[in-house]
């Protein structure tokens, strides 16, 4: 009779990139830096294998909407600020 051989060590588990994980997280607060973080967090993730590409890419779309967005706003203050004290009246 011979004896069960197991079927294989499993392998390490495959982590998830940690600056994917805070570039999306800063995304939303300091978007500027969760793109940055999202572009160099999906350079090593080509380079190493991790989890995580899904995480860089959203970090990266989320942050440069979050940059548009303020620009947006921001021109519009400026807009108004600029027509606040103009008079059409004559």
């Amino acid at each position: 009779m011979t004896t069960p051989q197991p079927y294989g060590a499993a392998g390490a588990p495959v982590k998830t990139n940690v600056l994917a994980i805070v570039g999306i997280i800063l995304a939303f607060f300091v978007p500027l830096v969760g793109v940055i973080l999202g572009f160099v967090a999906r350079s090593q993730i080509k380079r190493t294998g991790e989890k995580g590409s899904g995480l860089a890419l959203a970090a990266i779309i989320i942050g440069l909407a979050f940059i548009v967005i303020g620009i947006i706003i921001s021109v519009v203050f400026a807009i108004a600020g600029a027509n606040a004290g103009v008079s059409t009246t004559y």
